[in-house]
């Protein structure tokens, strides 16, 4: 049932985030509601300052004021949520918060979203975004981990191998 859990934003006190998500994590584990909230997060960034002469690791939140919660919306879930301390409320019109799209999770770094892959070596395959837009090749191997292909366009007059996003392409 996991997969109707979206990722969604909710909007805290600026300084609060951590805090926020720690109350979430533990109002869920009490109310043993851990398969309808699955995750919360605050997305974070490490920055290396330096401050006389020395190098100094400083983690930053990459959106400040706000907190990630992963769960199935219901309306408890939402009140949940909603009425946790420091929480202002979530992002979206106000009675119906909007989740965060698949491609909006894998641009924030939130999650890496495994695509599904229904080509094989050898299949043709039309270029629909980036330099190559338009072109026309076919897919020489696939990379499972890296979710691109290396597809073969014709350019020049003569094959050359590019490396391209799953998203990037779509089948003939």
């Amino acid at each position: 049932m996991t997969h109707d859990a979206k990722w969604y934003v909710v909007h805290t006190y600026s300084g609060h985030e951590k805090k926020v998500m720690m109350n979430i994590q533990k109002m869920v584990e009490n109310r043993g509601m851990e398969d309808l909230v699955l995750e919360v997060k605050v997305p974070t960034e490490e920055k290396i300052e330096i401050k006389n002469g020395k190098k100094k690791v400083k983690e930053s939140k990459l959106f400040p004021g706000y907190v990630l919660v992963k769960m199935k919306m219901t309306d408890e879930t939402w009140y949940l949520v909603r009425n946790t301390r420091g929480v202002t409320g979530f992002v979206g019109p106000s009675s119906k918060p909007i989740p965060l799209t698949d491609k909006e999770v894998r641009n924030m770094g939130v999650e890496e979203i495994r695509q599904e892959v229904n080509a094989k070596v050898g299949d043709s395959v039309k270029v629909i975004s980036g330099p190559f837009e338009s072109f026309i090749g076919s897919i020489e191997s696939i990379n499972m981990e890296k979710q691109t292909f290396k597809v073969l366009i014709s350019m020049f007059g003569r094959e050359t191998p590019v490396e391209l996003e799953f998203h990037q392409v779509e089948a003939l």
